[in-house]
C-alpha cells in the first residue's frame, strides 16, 4: 500500500512528489506517456522564478525531477487507464494491468493544447508554433503573427500578443467569431489586429529555415489558396484535460476539468494541482503552487489517519 501516489510528472506532479518526499512520505509518481507536459514542448522559458537567463523547458522540468528523487521520490513508467475512488484505499489501474492501491492520489495530469494536426505544425513546434501567448509571446516582438480560432482562447491569445507584435492576424475558419460579445468587441477594434475569415491553414511554411516564416492559407468557400507572412503561429482552439481515465469517479465540470475546492476533489484522500482543474491560468508557476498545496492537504490527510 503506497501512502501517496502522484499522477503526473510536470510542475505540479513534481512540486507535489518534493514535498511528500521531505515530509517521509515516500511518494511513487507514475510518469505516463509524456514525461514532463507541456513544459517539455517549450525551448526556452523565461518567467519561471529563479531563472535570470531563462531555461529550457525540458531542463527545467528535469532539475525539478532530481530535486524531487534527493528525497526519495520514486518513478514508475505507465499509463493510468482506470481508478475506483468510492473507499479505502484508493485504486489506481495501469495499462500494463497492475493495480496500485494508494492511502492519498494526487491527479497532476495537465491539459494538453488541442493544435491542427499539421506535419509542418509539428516539426515547427517550440521553433515559432505555440499555444501559449503569455508563454511564448515575449519571443516575439515587433513581429507580424497569427492567432488560429475564433473563441475566447483565440481572442485572448490575440489581444495578448498585440502588446508585443507588430501585428497579429486572427485566421478563422468561419465568417464570425464564437467568442463572446465584449473579447469579441476588443479584438474588433484594436488597432493592430486584424481577421481572415472563412479560411483554415494547410501548412505552416519555415521548416526548411528551422522556424516560421508565414502559413499557407485556404479560402473555405472559394477553394483559393493564400500566403500569409508571419514569424509565429499560436494555435488558439482551447485545451483538453487530460482526465478521462477518471471519468465517472470524481466530479468534472462540462469541460472535462476537474472540480476542486482548492485542490480537494470529492472523493476523500484524492486531489488535483496544476492544468488539470485550472483553465484559467495555465502557468508552470501555477501548477507548481497547487502542487504544494496538494501535497499538504495529503500530508494532513494521512496525519488525520495517524499515518
Amino acid at each position: 500500500m503506497e501512502k501517496v501516489v502522484i499522477i503526473g510528472t510536470g510542475p505540479a506532479g513534481l512540486t507535489a512528489a518534493l514535498y511528500t518526499a521531505r515530509a517521509d512520505l515516500a511518494p511513487l509518481v507514475i510518469e505516463g506517456i509524456q514525461p514532463g507536459g507541456q513544459l517539455t514542448t517549450t525551448t526556452e522559458v523565461e518567467n519561471y522564478p529563479g531563472f535570470e537567463e531563462g531555461i529550457d523547458g525540458t531542463a527545467l522540468v528535469t532539475i525539478m525531477r532530481k530535486q524531487a528523487e534527493r528525497f526519495g521520490t520514486r518513478y514508475q513508467s505507465g499509463d493510468v487507464t482506470g481508478c475506483d475512488f468510492s473507499g479505502r484505499p484508493n485504486k489506481l489501474t495501469l495499462s500494463s494491468g497492475e493495480e496500485i492501491l494508494a492511502e492519498t492520489v494526487i491527479i497532476a495530469t495537465g491539459a494538453s493544447a488541442l493544435y491542427l494536426g499539421l506535419e509542418s505544425e509539428a516539426k515547427l513546434m517550440g521553433r515559432g508554433v505555440s499555444a501559449c501567448a503569455t508563454c511564448d509571446g515575449a519571443f516575439f516582438r515587433d513581429v507580424p503573427l497569427a492567432v488560429i480560432g475564433g473563441g475566447d482562447t483565440a481572442m485572448e491569445e490575440a489581444l495578448f500578443l498585440a502588446r508585443l507584435a507588430s501585428k497579429v492576424t486572427i485566421v478563422h475558419r468561419r465568417d464570425e467569431l464564437r467568442a463572446s460579445k465584449i473579447m469579441a468587441q476588443r479584438a474588433r477594434e484594436h488597432e493592430k489586429i486584424d481577421f481572415v475569415w472563412d479560411s483554415g491553414v494547410e501548412e505552416v511554411l519555415g521548416v526548411d529555415a528551422g522556424e516560421v516564416t508565414g502559413l499557407k492559407l485556404k479560402n473555405l468557400k472559394t477553394g483559393e489558396f493564400s500566403e500569409l507572412a508571419v514569424s509565429g503561429m499560436f494555435v488558439g482552439i482551447g485545451h483538453k484535460p487530460n482526465t478521462e481515465p477518471f471519468k465517472g469517479h470524481i466530479d468534472m465540470d462540462e469541460r472535462g476539468f476537474i472540480v476542486a475546492d482548492d485542490t480537494k476533489t470529492n472523493a476523500v484522500g484524492v486531489y488535483a494541482a496544476g492544468d488539470v482543474q485550472d483553465h484559467v491560468y495555465r502557468q508552470a508557476v501555477t501548477a507548481a503552487g497547487t502542487g504544494c498545496m496538494a501535497a499538504l492537504e495529503a500530508e494532513r490527510y494521512l496525519e488525520s489517519l495517524g499515518q
